[in-house]
């Protein structure tokens, strides 16, 4: 067996261009099932990480199509009294046009409370938050995400800058008092230029702007992630009996959101990963090609061998382990490239290093087994040659 191995090694030595460049093919399918599997994690644990922050225990209460259409204060405290509920913030948001002296872009404004921050992703990094006189005296001030600051001014900080939104149908200046962190996930870091700019206004300053007197949704954190299901029942059972009307609002579990998300992104990643699967296939197929001419090129030596002893069963090994070493060299390196690539992209988008351990181990084998099954034709048809035949090409 020793000398099998040792003999598929040097039969491989000989062509080293020819096997680099197979081992390379193999190695760029492994590669790149291997960062594609990465992707995937990494889009879940953004989406895990974002959904995390209105608490993996979120609820966000609403009204239901065809009831009132806006939540109101009363509704607002009577879930603050609900078990279960560790705290509560009102929603409000509508499409604006955000712009400076300089810049101008398409926005989202959303109206808050003052604890918003503890409730749903919002790090301020410059100034301050909302604060209890800016909700009473529906004060003309608002928190800007960063990018915005950067588009518009060069730099992060603009703290004490006046900015114009228009949105309700009339365009109010306001005091930008904090600057709030663009998105620390992967899918915000690589889809900044897509997603809309935020900006966070007082709910009452929103309110009396517009002229709502209630709230789109209310956000909820729960105490017990566990409970999430429950406590939204609750919520919705104290809420029907303030209003007396039955079917009147929905709960809807961030939770259970995330799940649907996870399993979406599951689905793609697989569908992605049976894509790059296809280069590994070609890879396997390079195999069986470059297998098929060093029979061809090696028939003479093949008939010496036959003429002094080696079995059918010797031959057969041989090309096969010449088969098995290019599939394995290949796989190793592949994983390799790609482990180092995915580690590479986690560090520069600060995220945490993740590859689905299964989608990875699939490909190694799927490799590994097309890559050997590809080689028994040629190894059998090596393997059935005639000596003397074989001793009569000048090959």
């Amino acid at each position: 067996m020793g000398y099998l191995l040792h003999s598929a090694l040097r039969n491989l030595k000989r062509k080293r261009s020819r096997t680099a460049l197979t081992i390379l093919g193999i190695m760029i399918g492994v590669a790149s099932v291997t960062l594609i599997s990465s992707i995937g994690q990494y889009g879940a644990s953004a989406v895990g990480n974002e959904l995390e922050s209105l608490g993996l225990s979120g609820l966000t209460i609403s009204a239901a199509t065809g009831s009132q259409s806006m939540l109101k204060e009363d509704e607002l405290s009577v879930i603050e009294t609900c078990s279960g509920v560790e705290a509560v913030t009102p929603v409000l948001v509508e499409t604006a046009e955000l712009s400076s002296k300089r810049y101008e872009t398409q926005a989202l404004v959303w109206g808050i409370d003052t604890n918003a921050d503890e409730i749903i992703s919002l790090e301020v990094i410059y100034g301050r938050m909302f604060d209890r006189s800016d909700i009473k005296g529906r004060e003309s001030v608002c928190l800007v995400d960063e990018a915005f600051a950067n588009q518009a001014y060069a730099r992060s900080n603009i703290i004490g800058k006046t900015v114009s939104v228009l949105y309700g149908g009339a365009e109010r200046e306001f005091e930008v008092i904090g600057i709030v962190k663009t998105g620390s996930g992967l899918l915000q870091n690589m889809m900044g230029n897509y997603i809309p700019t935020f900006v966070y206004l007082p709910y009452t300053t929103f309110q009396q702007s517009t002229g709502k007197t209630g709230f789109d949704q209310i956000a909820v954190k729960v105490q017990n992630s566990d409970e999430v299901s429950e406590t939204g029942q609750g919520i919705l059972a104290n809420l029907e009996r303030f209003s007396g009307q039955v079917g009147g609002y929905l709960a809807n579990d961030i939770a259970k959101q995330r799940e649907t998300l996870d399993s979406m992104l599951g689905i793609v990643t697989l569908v992605l990963s049976a894509v790059g699967a296809v280069s590994l296939l070609v890879a396997s197929l390079s195999i069986m090609t470059v297998m098929l001419v060093s029979v061809s090129e090696r028939t003479r030596e093949i008939g010496v061998k036959k003429s002094l002893g080696a079995t059918r069963g010797t031959i057969l090994l041989e090309f096969m382990f010449e088969a098995l070493f290019l599939s394995l060299f290949g796989c190793l390196c592949g994983l390799a490239v790609g482990l180092a690539l995915s580690f590479a992209g986690a560090s520069i988008l600060h995220t945490t290093f993740a590859v689905r351990g299964d989608v990875v181990l699939l490909s190694l084998i799927f490799s590994m087994l097309s890559g050997v099954i590809f080689g028994v034709y040629p190894a059998a048809q090596a393997a059935r040659l005639n000596p003397v035949d074989a001793l009569r090409q000048n090959g």
